[in-house]
């Protein structure tokens, strides 16, 4: 049975299927998750690195140069580095954002957890994180694991996304109901 949730019709999701394949043969599911969770902490704080993914200026060679002493820095697992060097030969390096959340996302199916995409205005610390999967659990009946962003520009609360369920309970949104709603 597929547990995919359709992530292979994608082109990222192309990607993250054949690596996960490669992650279960290799018993490394968790050392690929934890080096995809590293690059996307990478993306979110480096617009040096963000912006490399994006640059069209950069040659294949450049690009793949440059992820592999990424990886090397970042102490990346061989089939990640690996993964991110056929994606940069390939000028695919923009979808690297896309194959992390699609492999994540598979990587909580063979868990057996439910992922849920939330965004806040500002990092959340281990205690609110372990409070909200807490409460997420209660509400899904099942593990629920996180994939957390920040957008300053929600002001505060949180934006929570599981599957095609969302609850927004960000101060925009609220501000932008209130607004609505005086208006008439």
């Amino acid at each position: 049975m597929d547990n995919s949730g359709g992530i292979a019709a994608s082109l990222a999701g192309r990607y993250a299927t054949a690596l996960f394949q490669l992650a279960q043969e290799s018993k490394a599911i968790d050392k690929v998750e934890s080096s995809f969770v590293a690059i996307d902490t990478a993306l979110n704080e480096s617009k040096d690195f963000k912006a490399l993914t994006t640059n069209p200026l950069i040659t294949r060679d450049q690009a793949s140069d440059i992820v592999a002493a990424l990886s090397k820095k970042m102490k990346l697992d061989p089939l990640t580095t690996k993964t991110l060097g056929v994606l940069a030969q390939n000028r695919r390096l923009s979808e690297i954002a896309s194959v992390s959340a699609a492999f994540q996302k598979l990587a909580a199916n063979d868990r057996g957890e439910i992922r849920a995409d939330v965004t806040s205005a500002r990092p959340l610390s281990a205690a609110q994180e372990k409070e909200l999967q807490k409460q997420l659990k209660k509400r899904m009946g099942s593990d629920v694991a996180l994939t957390l962003n920040t957008d300053p520009e929600i002001l505060g609360g949180l934006i929570v996304k599981i599957g095609s369920e969302m609850i927004d309970s960000s101060i925009k949104t609220r501000l932008n109901t209130l607004s609505h709603a005086m208006k008439g």
